[in-house]
């Protein structure tokens, strides 16, 4: 299994800290997530349903023609690489891992590199799988640039798979409307937006006869019926989508400001996080982590990446100890 950010527990045995004291900025999953409503009980005791409207209402929030509801993104990331004969897959590096993983357990021939070599030159791969923004190096695309990359990919029989995890706070820039076509497949999750990473629900955007091939490979029930419950509500409340994506600028803003304050200039962020390169991260996360501040520790490049925190508070307790760790 990879490491992962959101390993509190573990944290907290680790260093003699409840779990309950710890400030957590290890995962870039939104602290101020949608408010959570009562779940009938219907929901629990029933077995889901696909015609129950999510799939209608996830596809006016993504702009999508076609879309399948599956457990959480992993989910997608773990099975789209078996619907495939052995095939050479071109990886963003650094990103997230799971997807080289999930490529190289299937037999695929996998080579990860920067978002410009697999950008710069004609495809010499058969797919190509990008994040969109990336995570943790915060790349962005030009949407004319992926476009032309998945027709070159598509003429061949290729996909472009494209991980658009942290897409919902600049979401004029995804490409879900396009996603009708052969050869392009785009992720979507709902536990970083919306802040719901527990339901573990995601999307797949795709061209329908792949979202079928998908579906079958999954088989049934994959989202519970709690979970379809809350995400058809919290798709559809515009208002809290227009709010929250204020509030996730402006934190990252902070975020950034803070850290450049202690010598620590982010490399890279998105709305969900801020991304630094510093040979000294591991200290830095040790030492962070002695005072209950758990952060995401990377080797490949020696980096951190920090979550938002929640409130000022939080904001306050990072400045703090960073002040410490930093004299």
């Amino acid at each position: 299994m990879l490491e992962h950010g959101g390993r509190l527990l573990r944290a907290a045995r680790e260093h003699g800290i409840a779990p309950e004291r710890w400030l957590d900025l290890s995962t870039g999953i939104n602290p101020f997530g949608w408010p959570m409503p009562p779940i009938p009980a219907t929901a629990w005791q029933r077995l889901p349903e696909d015609d129950d409207g999510l799939v209608e209402v996830a596809c006016t929030y993504y702009g999508a023609p076609a879309l399948l509801p599956v457990a959480g993104s992993q989910a997608a990331i773990q099975a789209l690489p078996t619907l495939r004969p052995p095939s050479r897959v071109g990886i963003i590096a650094p990103g997230y891992a799971e997807h080289a993983q999930a490529w190289q357990r299937a037999g695929h021939e996998v080579e990860r590199l920067p978002a410009s070599a697999l950008l710069a030159a004609p495809p010499r791969h058969d797919v190509i799988v990008l994040i969109h923004p990336n995570n943790p190096g915060g790349e962005r695309f030009d949407t004319a640039s992926l476009l032309r990359l998945h027709a070159a990919l598509a003429a061949r029989g290729g996909w472009l798979v494209v991980d658009e995890a942290f897409m919902d706070a600049t979401p004029t820039h995804s490409l879900c409307g396009h996603a009708a076509t052969e050869g392009l497949i785009v992720l979507r999750s709902v536990g970083k937006f919306f802040g719901l990473a527990g339901a573990r629900v995601g999307f797949v955007c795709a061209a329908p006869a792949l979202l079928d091939a998908l579906h079958t490979r999954l088989g049934p029930w994959t989202v519970s019926g709690p979970a379809r419950h809350v995400l058809k509500l919290a798709l559809a409340d515009r208002r809290w989508h227009h709010e929250a994506r204020g509030r996730l600028h402006a934190a990252s803003a902070q975020l950034q400001a803070l850290l450049s304050r202690h010598g620590l200039p982010p490399t890279a962020g998105t709305a969900f996080f801020q991304w630094c390169r510093d040979d000294r991260a591991a200290m830095l996360h040790h030492a962070l982590a002695a005072r209950g501040i758990l952060t995401r520790l990377f080797d490949t490049p020696a980096s951190l990446r920090f979550g938002l925190p929640a409130d000022e508070a939080a904001f306050g307790r990072l400045n703090d100890a960073l002040g410490e760790v930093l004299a």
